[in-house]
């Protein structure tokens, strides 16, 4: 068939958007189906399309619509016109841009049960009561409150959060020194900001602790200086041979990993301390509302509200996903939080006043209680199992939050019983994830908030088999090998994993 002319193929080469589901306008639609089949090898290297009036006539179109099709494949350098000739298609594989090609790892088996902490449990997730809230707020919601959102956070929720903190935690907030921002995360970078703006350039953090507020900090431009934890919180005597440091994060009600509670006496200590220093304590009130062996212990920042702030979230409670938090700060530094972070901007104000109403409704607290009596149950639960399957196991942390901390026999390859876990489904943490240096005793963090009660027997049990052969591979490491040829044998030890093979 002569090039002038087209036939009734390109109906069916050219894969355009059908009219009645089409949102664009036709010249755009058939350039991608045009682009489309040129990338995807229908119209070859070289090929000639159709004159614009042949085509436009097939396609029951104006020529306009052709026409401009091909202008703009020309620009983008899939065609090519010349002035006597057909428009030939000049795009190819080899003057494409190369794509690297994905090189695929090993594949990993799904994930049959979650024991790696962090996570509530997200099956419990109030979802009829939460988007009850949502519609009240959205068809309640003023004028005024669809405009630029205030930066500190809606007043509506400031006053709730005030209110909530004052009578559950025992805070000493007012609205006014309430922020709202997106998370621990985003108010610890706030924070950090801030004392940096006061000419802090350290912070202390817990050892173990949070990655991710090492790296707030580190971001805000403040290096972070390790403190130990032991059995009753953070070792404030160490702060003052830190010298010069002027801050400090801390988990006072409930500290992540170790679950310790900082102790009353140490309570005061820190505050003395801060206020020698001319400092701040920062009090991170990680999921402390699950408290199993009595009430939830109140925030240290009542003891000093011009010293500590108070940093808090629903993303233990409700989910991470909504993004909601909060910084309950001391008055001579809010004008520098406030103006800490200028470009980020708050959380939705519809999703701000949804949580007001969520919380002003009492539907909280019913949610609270109702996950602390679920929690306690799956707690106890996971204790009885690692009693029964991991006798040799000793486990700290168990009055309150939402993880446990597993000690191991001396020697265990806890990276190995990960990675053996992992292989077998099972999510598991190491405790060496959390701390500066990898030396300390081994451990696993076990969290049980996003497991059910029905999978944490057979979760164990694969933590049991995991332990098992992390614990054969590692006596293998070690086995004496016999050399012969000598009067006797000579044992030689072959090195531990990792350790120095040449000494």
């Amino acid at each position: 068939m002569a090039e002038s002319q087209t036939n009734s193929a390109w109906a069916t080469l050219l894969e355009i958007e059908p009219r009645e589901r089409a949102r664009r306008p036709l010249h755009d639609r058939l350039t991608r189906a045009l682009r489309a089949a040129i990338r995807d090898g229908r119209l070859a290297t070289g090929a000639a399309v159709p004159p614009s009036r042949a085509l436009a006539e097939e396609l029951d179109c104006s020529r306009w619509v052709v026409t401009e099709a091909y202008a703009q494949l020309v620009a983008e350098g899939y065609l090519a016109a010349r002035v006597g000739s057909a428009t030939r298609v000049s795009w190819s594989p080899e003057t494409a841009p190369a794509r690297r090609r994905a090189v695929p790892g090993p594949a990993l088996p799904p994930l049959r049960y979650d024991l790696a902490p962090g996570l509530p449990d997200l099956r419990a997730f109030p979802r009829r009561r939460w988007a009850e809230a949502v519609h009240t707020v959205t068809g309640s919601a003023a004028r005024y409150d669809l405009g630029p959102p205030d930066p500190a956070g809606h007043p509506a929720l400031r006053g709730t959060l005030a209110e909530y903190l004052r009578r559950s935690r025992g805070a000493d907030a007012q609205p006014g020194s309430v922020l709202v921002c997106a998370g621990i995360t985003d108010g610890l970078f706030r924070i950090c900001r801030a004392l940096r703006a006061e000419g802090i350039a350290e912070v202390a953090v817990e050892e173990p602790g949070w990655g991710r507020l090492r790296d707030a900090a580190a971001s805000a431009g403040l290096r972070t200086v390790p403190v130990p934890v032991d059995r009753d919180g953070l070792r404030v005597a160490e702060l003052t041979r830190a010298g010069g440091v002027r801050a400090v994060v801390v988990g006072a009600a409930h500290q992540f990993p170790t679950g310790a509670m900082l102790s009353p006496g140490r309570r005061a200590e820190l505050v003395r301390w801060a206020r020698a220093v001319d400092g701040y304590v920062v009090e991170d009130d990680y999921d402390a509302e699950f408290r199993y062996d009595r009430r939830p212990i109140a925030v240290m920042q009542g003891l000093d509200p011009r010293r500590v702030f108070l940093v808090g979230s629903v993303s233990k409670t409700l989910s991470p996903a909504l993004g909601l938090g909060w910084t309950v700060a001391p008055p001579a530094l809010l004008p520098a939080l406030r103006s800490a972070n200028a470009v980020a901007a708050p959380p939705p104000v519809l999703d701000q006043l949804a949580l007001a109403t969520f919380i002003d409704r009492g539907w909280y607290d019913t949610h609270l209680r109702a996950a602390r009596r679920r929690f306690r149950t799956r707690r106890d639960l996971l204790l009885r199992e690692l009693a029964v399957r991991v006798p040799d196991g000793r486990v700290a942390g168990t009055a309150a939050g939402l993880h446990v901390l597993l000690h191991l026999p001396a020697g265990t390859d806890t990276a190995a019983v990960v990675a053996g876990a992992e292989a077998a489904g099972l999510r598991l943490a190491d405790l060496d994830a959390y701390r500066v240096e990898r030396a300390g005793s081994p451990a696993l963090v076990l969290g049980y908030g996003n497991i059910t009660d029905a999978e944490i027997p057979p979760a164990v049990a694969l933590l049991r088999t995991a332990l098992d052969l992390a614990g054969a591979a590692g006596r293998r490491r070690q086995q004496p090998v016999q050399v012969p040829g000598l009067r006797g044998a000579v044992e030689v030890r072959a090195p531990a994993a990792g350790g120095p093979a040449g000494r």
